[in-house]
């Protein structure tokens, strides 16, 4: 099947539990498995991880080998922030780690997980990591960011190509601040995640804990605009990114094969036309405590 190219499977359900709506846990080895096998029937051929979720890196590796792809995938990881950033051998030491959890021979992309640690680059950091890409250990650098501002600076970093970022239908921040047009004028990489928000955005409105009852505003609109549209809420998210940000690569999660499936035919669904202005006219300036899952109560 042909790969679509655009769609990566976040893999830190795989590791640990994640996500507001997650209701089964982590997945056991042989669901691991299954999902990882369907995300590929379905083309999906990108996989994002990072040392700090988990075991995700070794599920995903031995799912990999189990199935043969090892050399067909791509994949990206992140670096444990609390490596030595300035100590060579040990940032090579956690990269061969992850490279033989991951049981590829080289990586896509490796990321620092924190955005602070962008003020490192200039100081050295950058420089050792890109020895990596010397070596043919990884093909391209990045960083998960949090902020437009720190969006902005990886922008102007040499070196750096690749920006992981949180976008979504509720969520506007980053392109509100011009951030994938100057991406696209520089050539760089985006991808996005948390197009479902955690999974707050595909709840139902009676399932949302009392401690998060502040988004049910927002929620109610969303249910009101996917009917409107005559799609599910997870088709409205989907569509919305697939729209908005055309030659962006789109990161979801998933817990069990049937999400796999699901997510796989609500991205090939024709979206309505109307989508992407309805939703731009109907989600404006959102609450940050909405939008940024790290000021949620009750979460962290």
């Amino acid at each position: 099947m042909k790969p679509k190219s655009r769609l990566v499977l976040g893999t830190a359900q795989l590791g640990m539990p994640y996500g507001i709506s997650n209701k089964t846990g982590q997945p056991d080895m042989q669901t691991a498995e299954e999902i990882i096998a369907a995300a590929l029937e379905n083309g999906v051929f990108e996989f994002d991880t990072a040392q700090a979720y988990g075991r995700s890196e070794e599920v995903l590796g031995a799912a990999l080998k189990r199935l043969a792809v090892c050399d067909s995938v791509r994949v990206v990881t992140k670096l444990k922030p609390e490596l030595r950033q300035s100590d060579f051998p040990n940032l090579k030491q956690g990269l061969e780690q992850s490279l033989d959890r991951l049981n590829v021979p080289r990586l896509h992309g490796l990321l620092l997980h924190n955005e602070e640690q962008l003020d490192l680059w200039d100081k050295g950091l950058g420089e050792m990591l890109i020895e990596f890409v010397r070596e043919g250990l990884v093909d391209r650098l990045g960083v998960s960011v949090y902020k437009p501002f720190r969006a902005a600076q990886a922008l102007q970093t040499q070196g750096i190509d690749m920006l992981q970022l949180p976008a979504n239908v509720f969520d506007r921040r980053f392109e509100d601040a011009g951030i994938f047009s100057t991406a696209r004028h520089k050539k760089k990489h985006i991808y996005v995640r948390s197009i479902f928000l955690q999974g707050l955005l595909l709840m139902d409105v009676s399932a949302v804990p009392s401690h998060m009852r502040f988004a049910l505003p927002d929620l109610k609109n969303l249910e009101k605009l996917a009917a409107g549209l005559g799609v599910s809420r997870q088709e409205l998210s989907l569509g919305y990114v697939k729209q908005a940000f055309p030659e962006a690569r789109v990161v979801f999660g998933a817990e069990t094969v049937a999400q796999i499936r699901m997510n796989a035919r609500a991205w090939d669904k024709d979206h309505p036309e109307e989508l992407l202005k309805r939703a731009r006219e109907d989600f404006r300036g959102l609450s940050e405590q909405i939008l940024n899952p790290g000021l949620w109560p009750g979460v962290n």
